[in-house]
This record gives structure tokens, sequence and C-alpha cells, in this order.
């Protein structure tokens, strides 16, 4: 802030505002993978989600301690659990509320209720100081690193950026969840049939394939997303119990922002809501961002009500 209230925009400014919005944008993209799989697709709001993603985190945090694995390789081993959760919760929420076709609000109130217990045993549990994993890549920049020796690192490191890898490593393992999922979803039979499940479903009944299974499996994904999310949230900053709150906002308006049910917008939408917020704490303070980047996108969806990428 210079004299007189002027905001002064440098070169180092900016393209580290940018690169930490980027960054910022694809953890926020890893978060919110999930509730556009079980909102965007399945039309199912599960409030919950970042409950569980927690619940990732604590994961990785106790295998990490116990064991010295990597935090994100504990998150990857502990997918097939998550997955099995994620069978489970539906399971119940479909003989007890969608087949009723009660999902509405009383499948609201039973996610909402998912938060509360998860939080709570978390909180029982591990009681509420913050916690927090150590790995080789947290606290170190990408200059000072080994790969950092390379002459193309080499020039991108004098222009001042600066790419510290405990935000670096969640961003380039968040690319790689959301490209395996996007050649699962358009590259195979159970994908396309989890894209197309909520528009037609007697479709889906005419080539032998049951609704009521493909959004079991899809909902399975979409919690065991919640596993490597968890870890990279840890791998970023200390969590404590009720730290998820803080994203229910965020990645619904995410999911808005992108177009329901798409991965592409979902990734576009959280890089964009993390420019914003990146470049409203660097230039006006931290406080700011949150309100910038919901007006942001509210100023997108009166532009394109269905969103950036939406049908």
């Amino acid at each position: 802030m210079g004299q007189g209230g002027v905001v002064e925009f440098s070169y180092d400014l900016v393209v580290n505002a940018l690169i930490a919005g980027l960054l910022l944008g694809a953890f926020y993209a890893a978060v919110t993978v999930g509730v556009s799989i079980s909102f965007g697709m399945l039309d199912i709001v599960n409030i919950a989600h970042p409950a569980f993603v927690i619940l990732g985190s604590y994961i990785a945090y106790i295998a990490s301690r116990l064991t010295g694995i990597d935090p994100i390789l504990a998150s990857i081993v502990m997918l097939p659990a998550f997955y099995a959760l994620g069978a489970l919760v539906y399971q119940v929420y479909y003989a007890s509320f969608e087949r009723y076709g009660q999902e509405a609000l009383r499948g609201l109130a039973f996610f909402f209720g998912l938060l509360f217990v998860t939080e709570v045993s978390l909180v029982l549990l591990f009681g509420v100081d913050y916690r927090y994993v150590e790995a080789a890549y947290i606290g170190p920049n990408l200059c000072s690193t080994e790969i950092g020796k390379f002459a193309v690192i080499q020039a991108v490191c004098s222009l001042g950026i600066d790419m510290p890898l405990r935000m670096l490593v969640p961003a380039l393992v968040a690319l790689a969840l959301f490209a395996a999922l996007q050649l699962f979803l358009s590259g195979t039979f159970l994908g396309r049939a989890i894209m197309a499940v909520a528009q037609d479903q007697l479709a889906l009944r005419l080539m032998a394939a049951s609704p009521t299974r493909i959004k079991r499996i899809a909902f399975a994904i979409s919690i065991a997303t919640a596993s490597i999310a968890g870890a990279l949230l840890i791998v970023i900053q200390p969590v404590e119990p009720s730290i998820g709150r803080e994203y229910i906002g965020r990645v619904f308006a995410i999911c808005v922002l992108g177009g329901l049910g798409s991965l592409t917008g979902t990734l576009i939408g959280a890089l964009l809501l993390g420019i914003v917020e990146s470049f409203t704490a660097t230039f006006y303070g931290p406080s700011w961002a949150p309100a910038v980047a919901f007006g942001f996108l509210l100023l997108t969806l009166a532009v394109r009500p269905a969103g950036l990428f939406g049908r």
C-alpha cells in the first residue's frame, strides 16, 4: 500500500500473487472435485464433504506419526477404505431417504448430522489442538532443492518467483487426481454411466445398468477423493476438527461457478477463485479475500447463470 492509500503493483508481487493463486486454486479443486461428483452429477447435496476431507487429514496425520509414511502416500493407501465408507453412507442415504423421495430436506439434514458427528468425534479423539505432519517437501522452496539446479528452474527462480514445495506438490497431486478422474469418466462405460445417471435413468436401465448401483459407485468415488484432499490440506497447513467449515461455502461456490457436473469447469473455477483470493490478500489484505472472491462468483453467475461450463 503506497502513500495516500494507493496500492503499489510491482512485477514481483503480481507474478508471485498469480503463482500463489494458481497453486491455491489447484488445492481448492482437489477439495471440490468430490462435491462436483455428488452434487453436480448425482444431485446429492453432501454438505458433510469437508468433514470427510478433515477426516482424511487426520488419517494422514496418524499414519505419518505412527509409521513415518508420507502423508500423501498414506492417503492413496487409504483410498479403498474411504471408497467403502462412501458406499456405506450412500446406502444409508438411499434406504432412508432417496427411495422414498425425501432426499430434499431430510437428506440435507442427514448430511448436516454427518458433518456434526464427524466433527464432534474428531474433537473427542484429538481435542481442538492443531495437528501437522512432516515431510521433505514441507518448508523448502523449489529454487533451493536439487531440482532447482536445472537451467529452466534457475531461469524461473532468477525472476524472483517464489514456489514453496508445500504448495507446489499438493497442486501437482491435485492435477493428477483430476486427470485420472477425467480419463475414467470419459473413457470407460462406468464413467459415462456416472455422467448420465442424473440425466436419464431410464436410458441406463435399458442398457442393463442399475441407477442405484451407479450412484453408489459415484458417491463412493466422491468420498474417496476426500482422502487425498485431506492429506493435501494437512500438508499445506495445520488442521483442527472444525476447520472444514471454512470450506463448505467455497466448495459449493466453485462447483456452481464451474458449472454443475463439469470437472473441467470445477478446475477452472477453482483456479480463478484462487487467483482472485491471492491477489486480494496480497494487495488489500487477507480479510478482504473471501468477500471479493464471492463477489466475483456472483458477478460471473449474473453474466452466465449456468456457470462457466454449464449446460
